[in-house]
């Protein structure tokens, strides 16, 4: 930030300050997760997509697999989440 922007920032409120606080850790948990579903549509595409897609659609072998591969990527994406959880409370 420049220092106009810290100026300003200090003339704000207390509550005004919590209020801009939460609002930036919003905006970067929605970064994480806009981040992790283009990492997932990557992955699962680069490994499942294997032929030429014609008339818009995927081949049966494709759909199964780009289901897989968003099931397991969910499964890990929480197994991760349910073992950050149990470290904390430990």
């Amino acid at each position: 930030m420049d220092s106009t922007a810290l100026n300003s920032v200090e003339k704000l409120s207390d509550h005004d300050k919590a209020e801009l606080q939460q609002f930036l850790q919003n905006e970067s948990q929605k970064a994480k997760v806009q981040a992790s579903v283009h990492t997932l549509t990557e992955v699962c595409f680069r490994k499942c997509v294997t032929s030429t897609i014609k008339n818009g659609k995927l081949d049966k072998n494709e759909e199964g697999c780009l289901t897989n591969c968003t099931e397991r990527f969910f499964d890990l994406n929480n197994l991760i989440v349910q073992h950050l959880r149990d470290m904390r409370e430990s």
